[in-house]
């Protein structure tokens, strides 16, 4: 389809997508791994909000952020769901131009919220530890919900001009892309036209939000640490500590995938295929699947939940 701005740009009706590279025969046996992962997900990420929510004595402030990461991380995988068993399981490669856009909004969306609850999660252990008897009259049901609000509106905003800035590009003959689903670093280098906008708005979400996220994050921490050291009594601190544990392996979970995969997007443009694609999924996968496991084991609470509801179930069997 001709642009009329451009005798040698178009746009593209569709986007090709790649599953694993080099292992294209091997798409079927690929899918079971993928499968597995996504019943993982969207049942352990499902049984913590189900847990959260049904669980009177989990309506704490700790656990309702806990269900917004949960939200945030099954929107994340849902986003990706389509297109990832659309290639692995019915050998389907092409996504149209605007279901490839809005799943790019969906992803950067959802990973945007992901990381502001993680931000929200740091200040609500440093408000724990740091004056536990107002824990619950500062972070009241409203701000909590309004923090929530706030989070998911900020994304949507952020995130509503990119698609838009994509669209008014040229695009001169490419159109294939390095992943299973549409991620803007990698449609980025698409077209042949001017995108110095979309690379200055593009960082400018990156630092106002991951950037800003996690230099926030290492702040809560550094006062978290300070406020620990004091605690005078050595059991105490490490009650302390404890509650956080849960969160430092979900911010690592996040954070080191993502940085790593920025890295090769931005700085490593002759790396092999197959570490691109592993380094996405990666950072897409990891924390989805790995939080609801690390929050069953180290949060008693949440496990306590778990065993209570699997008791009803079987009683009623």
């Amino acid at each position: 389809m001709k642009n009329s701005n451009s005798s040698v740009g178009f746009l593209p009706t569709t986007f090709i997508l790649v599953g694993i590279p080099g292992l294209e025969t091997k798409h079927i046996w690929i899918s079971i791994p993928f499968c597995l992962m996504y019943i993982i997900i969207f049942l352990g990420n499902g049984t913590i909000l189900h847990v959260i929510r049904t669980d009177a004595s989990l309506h704490q402030p700790m656990y309702l952020f806990l269900a917004m990461l949960a939200l945030a991380e099954v929107g994340v995988s849902a986003s990706t769901l389509p297109t990832v068993l659309g290639i692995f399981l019915f050998d389907t490669s092409e996504i149209i131009f605007e279901a490839c856009l809005l799943q790019m909004f969906f992803i950067h969306s959802f990973s945007i919220m992901e990381s502001a609850v993680l931000l929200a999660m740091s200040v609500d252990r440093f408000v724990a530890i740091y004056s536990p008897l107002r824990y619950t009259t500062i972070l009241t049901l409203p701000r909590i919900f309004g923090t929530g609000a706030v989070i998911g509106l900020k994304s949507v905003i952020l995130m509503a001009p990119l698609p838009i800035l994509l669209q008014r590009l040229p695009f001169c003959g490419h159109n294939a892309l390095s992943h299973s689903y549409c991620l803007h670093p990698n449609l980025i280098h698409l077209p042949c036209g001017d995108i110095s906008i979309n690379n200055i708005y593009g960082l400018f979400i990156v630092t106002s939000t991951f950037g800003l996220d996690s230099l926030l994050i290492v702040v809560s921490y550094g006062l978290i640490l300070h406020t620990v050291l004091g605690i005078t009594t050595g059991e105490g601190r490490k009650k302390a500590l404890n509650t956080c544990g849960s969160h430092v392996c979900a911010v690592l979970a996040y954070y080191v995938p993502m940085i790593g995969l920025s890295m090769v997007h931005r700085f490593a443009h002759h790396v092999s295929p197959l570490l691109q694609t592993m380094m996405a999924n990666a950072y897409l996968f990891f924390p989805p699947v790995i939080n609801p496991i690390v929050y069953s084991i180290k949060t008693k609470e949440i496990r306590r939940g778990i065993i209570r509801m699997l008791s009803k179930k079987t009683l009623r069997v």
